[in-house]
């Protein structure tokens, strides 16, 4: 049996990430130069005959619905990463559940087929949370990661449940997909994506992956279309900090991404869906 590589991508723009929020307000999003089509369809190229899942924003849903529609119809899955990119765990239970639903039906209305997987923003998920996640007819999560020294990041205990492969039974009719990464006794290394995968050198990334898919035989992987964008305005006004993590290595991004793919091409990359048989 093959060992498999979950790619997802959350699709959100260069000016929606949770960093940049302090200098570029809800308020002030549609004012922005949309660059995410441009980049999406670059990712959709550099994917060829890999399927992916694709986590998508329902505010760009509702502006670009003809992308929505190509991911799908270029065999990849389509889920949520909720309607605004607003912190799971600083809304309340009924701006969460609308957030929820309406980005669910919005991207269902498109493709015309159930929606089942969920991202939750900057992975900012607690128990209360996935049963929320649950209850908005979900059948999976995939917003977990056990990457502790992020503060945004948030914390479930996933210690007593069942697992089949990599997906952890959260219920019997819902799964969370846990972000890969791996550990040295109780050192957790994020291996994962993102901007680590833009900061750690691959010959360090590849050992990691290989490490994770020894030991789970399924190795989940994520990104953001804005992580291949060299072009991108700067948000000078963002401290030195967050302009490293957002800007740091992007234009080796594909590349990089290129050589991942070519590592491991006798893995199979398969959806989120397809991994659990849903």
């Amino acid at each position: 049996m093959k060992n498999s590589i979950l790619i997802t991508i959350d699709v959100e723009d260069w000016f929606q990430v949770e960093n940049f929020k302090p200098w570029i307000p809800f308020s002030s999003w549609s004012s922005h130069e949309l660059r995410v089509e441009k980049n999406t369809y670059h990712l959709l190229d550099l994917l060829d005959h890999r399927r992916a899942t694709f986590f998508i924003l329902g505010w760009l849903a509702e502006r670009l619905p003809h992308l929505v529609r190509e991911i799908h119809d270029r065999g990849h899955e389509v889920a949520s990463h909720g309607y605004y990119h607003h912190l799971c765990n600083r809304q309340s239970y009924t701006a969460l559940r609308k957030d929820l639903t309406d980005s669910k039906k919005r991207l269902e209305d498109m493709i015309g087929e159930p929606v089942i997987g969920y991202r939750a923003p900057s992975f900012s998920i607690n128990e209360d949370i996935l049963k929320i996640i649950e209850a908005s007819g979900y059948c999976y999560d995939s917003s977990f990661n056990s990457f502790a020294m992020h503060g945004r990041y948030g914390h479930v205990d996933l210690s007593g449940n069942s697992k089949k492969g990599i997906a952890v039974k959260i219920s019997d009719d819902f799964d969370e997909i846990p972000i890969s990464n791996f550990k040295i006794r109780k050192r957790v290394f994020p291996i994962g994506g993102g901007g680590y995968f833009r900061v750690i050198p691959f010959p360090f990334f590849k050992l990691g992956v290989r490490r994770v898919l020894q030991q789970d035989h399924a190795y989940v992987f994520y990104m953001h279309p804005w992580e291949i964008d060299t072009e991108q305005p700067r948000v000078n006004e963002a401290s030195l900090l967050y302009k490293f993590r957002h800007y740091v290595n992007l234009k080796k991004t594909p590349l990089k991404l290129s050589a991942l793919f070519e590592t491991f091409k006798e893995c199979s990359f398969v959806t989120c869906r397809k991994y659990l048989n849903k």
